[in-house]
């Protein structure tokens, strides 16, 4: 039986999404194709972005050139992002993937979305990756290298960051809160990563607590999971993800969302959107490459991950053919957007305004595909998202 069969077979007898967002869509199986709310991508903007009929682009930022209407140069290598709102508008935070000063920045936007400042939050860090907000409105930014950190940013600028290294040593990618269960998911991007959580002495502060790492059987893509404490959380001289044995590894951790009960998270290796119940703490799978018609998947190089209010999640694509997709509530999946002209580059830090109305992402390395990332590029898509 090759891998496409036994998934199959796997995912059939697997249960509906309990407790997750589509747990009232009945949904049973993972995401296949099929028509999305917006309908067909329309030809090419000037942006050479092609969306739907009634959304519209324009670009934010490009690395190494001033934000327009400030004196802040953009980032190189932008990468995970997240917006916040403030009490005239919003900012929207990004990471910067370089070594060395790494770190993050932020735009700051009015009300009428004009764009109001923009500045840098952390710097002086390492390969900044993805991360995720927490309730109380700071950024995690997180590094990507073995024993990386996990900072804690204030989007304002008001505060210096603070590492957190308490959430443990190793390649960080993506970070996710949980306020029901007042726990940080954490995802790690190795070959053999695993899926972490931190436990803070106390909510709101993250300088004490304790690492968990995810268990389950090695072949286990669907069914109950348990979570066992993280012997030493610095991973040196083993790496976290060699202390426990019954630890469950995934091929490629990278973006990571929760949303009422469910953890969403991506995994690049193998083309995979993970939907961890953290009601009743089981896993499962919303989407898997392997489980749609030979040659018609719609997403590949599977990487950020955000979600709406609503309950729809949008997917972006390291490679593939540069698209954000969108996976319904109803478990469709369909291309929301294709950037044109960016084949050597990847989607980051998808994020939606604090209303809705706005989707921010970048083009890591823009047209120029360059691996510094010095051709970045920062995106704003307005439109008729649907609640």
């Amino acid at each position: 039986m090759d891998r496409r069969t036994l998934l199959r077979a796997t995912a059939a007898g697997g249960a509906a999404f309990a407790g997750s967002l589509w747990a009232g869509a009945a949904l049973a199986a993972p995401a296949q194709p099929g028509p999305g709310p917006y309908g067909e991508l329309l030809a090419a903007d000037g942006n050479g972005l092609q969306l739907p009929s009634g959304f519209t682009s324009r670009v934010v930022g490009r690395s190494g050139q001033r934000v327009a209407g400030t004196s802040y140069p953009w980032h190189w290598a932008p990468d995970g992002g997240a917006c916040f709102p403030t009490g005239d508008g919003w900012i929207y935070v990004s990471n910067s993937e370089v070594p060395v000063v790494g770190g993050a920045s932020a735009v700051r936007f009015r009300a009428d979305g004009s764009v109001a400042d923009a500045y840098r939050i952390l710097g002086g860090t390492n390969v900044n990756c993805a991360g995720g907000p927490t309730p109380w409105g700071t950024w995690l930014s997180c590094e990507e290298v073995p024993l990386g950190r996990v900072y804690e940013t204030w989007p304002d600028g008001s505060r210096a960051a603070e590492e957190r290294t308490r959430m443990g040593r190793f390649t960080h990618e993506a970070a996710a809160c949980d306020p029901q269960r007042r726990v940080v998911y954490l995802t790690e991007d190795e070959g053999d990563g695993c899926f972490y959580r931190f436990v803070p002495d106390t909510w709101g502060d993250l300088r004490t607590g304790k690492v968990q790492v995810l268990c389950a059987p090695t072949d286990q893509v669907t069914g109950p999971v348990t979570w066992q404490d993280l012997p030493d959380r610095d991973g040196f001289p083993v790496p976290t993800r060699h202390q426990v044995g019954a630890a469950k590894h995934f091929d490629g951790g990278e973006g990571c969302w929760y949303d009422r009960g469910t953890c969403w998270f991506t995994t690049k290796g193998d083309n995979r959107v993970w939907a961890y119940d953290a009601v009743g703490q089981r896993l499962d799978l919303a989407y898997d490459d392997s489980l749609v018609p030979a040659g018609a998947a719609p997403l590949t190089g599977v990487d950020n991950i955000t979600g709406t209010r609503g309950g729809d999640l949008y997917v972006a694509e390291d490679g593939g053919n540069m698209e954000i997709n969108v996976i319904t509530r109803a478990g469709v999946v369909t291309p929301f957007l294709r950037l044109l002209g960016h084949a050597g580059s990847e989607i980051t830090g998808p994020a939606f305004s604090p209303d809705g109305s706005r989707l921010y992402f970048s083009s890591q390395r823009g047209t120029s595909g360059s691996a510094t990332g010095s051709g970045g590029i920062t995106y704003e898509v307005t439109g008729p998202f649907r609640p």
